[in-house]
């Protein structure tokens, strides 16, 4: 009897999202960042090696990629998108791909990719773009200090992320476009670093992307933080021989959302199973007290465990704050 209270609830809010986002995409998305033109890149193929000459060619095409897509962001008067990609142009910045067109696709490195024995490859949440690509960045410098020598992060925006506001969030369609990129790329890297330690590191939005991906991935660890739900019910329907874990941090409003699945008929609505519940059977970490854009916060909690996962060291299992 206590099931169809919960499920009128679910429904109520789910149906709720909708409308609010129904009515604000159309105001909202007439602005966005898709509506800066870029070229189309180079075809570099897929990553057939991390030897330093392999990668410091990819890295050259990357750069000036970017640097063409400033060009055009310019001459088309948006100045803040060519300041960003000045600033990604940067000599010392490392890109395996870069896509400037629909509000941008990049794969960026941060340390030495061709000698890491540890790779974390971080997938981003929602309205993750080249304008707002500054924190994603910002968080894989600040995990890339956390993991020490001989580790190597990779910032993988690699889909069209949808909006906080937006029908596309309630669903996991953008992570279906996503998650045989995600898998190719992850299979690529495998292969062209062969005997490296890899680790997905998925957040909010992504650890759905992430979780269509899963089956079979070389990866020995899967992360998902600050997650919604993955769109699977438990581990066991990811398909995978990686450890899951799973954590989120006390003040994270992502613990707001509904767990379950409404299927409308023209859409599903959800994504199921909360990933910290025991019924998902993930390995719960400690991600400390604060919110939904703080894990890769510099001396943070989630920061200190999510590295020691990517190590391969023991961490904190989840404790209540205050």
């Amino acid at each position: 009897m206590a099931t169809r209270p919960r499920t009128s609830r679910l429904r109520r809010t789910l149906l709720a999202a909708l409308v609010a986002a129904s009515v604000a995409v159309p105001v909202s998305g007439a602005a966005g960042p898709a509506a800066v033109p870029a070229p189309a890149p180079a075809d570099l193929g897929p990553l057939g090696s991390a030897t330093p000459a392999a990668l410091d060619e990819r890295y050259a095409a990357g750069r000036a990629g970017i640097r063409a897509a400033e060009r055009t962001a310019a001459g088309h008067g948006d100045r803040r998108r060519a300041a960003v990609l000045r600033t990604m142009a940067a000599p010392d910045r490392r890109f395996l791909s870069f896509d400037g067109r629909d509000g941008g696709r990049t794969t960026e490195v941060f340390g030495d990719l061709a000698h890491a024995g540890r790779i974390a490859v971080l997938v981003p949440g929602s309205d993750t773009s080249l304008d707002s690509y500054g924190r994603l960045g910002t968080g894989a410098k600040a995990l890339r200090r956390e993991l020490g020598e001989g580790a190597a992060v990779i910032a993988w925006l690699g889909y069209k992320t949808p909006g906080t506001v937006s029908r596309q969030l309630l669903t996991d369609g953008s992570a279906a476009a996503a998650a045989p990129r995600l898998a190719d790329f992850v299979r690529e890297l495998s292969a062209s670093t062969a005997g490296s330690r890899i680790t997905l590191l998925c957040h909010s939005y992504g650890s759905v992307v992430c979780a269509r991906a899963a089956a079979d991935l070389p990866v020995a660890d899967i992360v998902l933080y600050g997650s919604p739900g993955t769109g699977a019910e438990n581990v066991e329907s990811l398909h995978t021989t990686a450890t899951v874990w799973a954590g989120r941090s006390a003040d994270d409003w992502i613990a707001e959302v509904p767990h379950g699945r409404l299927q409308l008929g023209f859409a599903t609505l959800g994504f199921g199973a909360d990933p910290v519940s025991p019924a998902f059977g993930a390995r719960v970490f400690d991600a400390g007290p604060d919110g939904h854009s703080d894990y890769l916060r510099p001396g943070s909690v989630p920061l200190r465990n999510m590295a020691r996962i990517v190590n391969g060291h023991a961490v904190s299992a989840e404790r209540r704050h205050a």
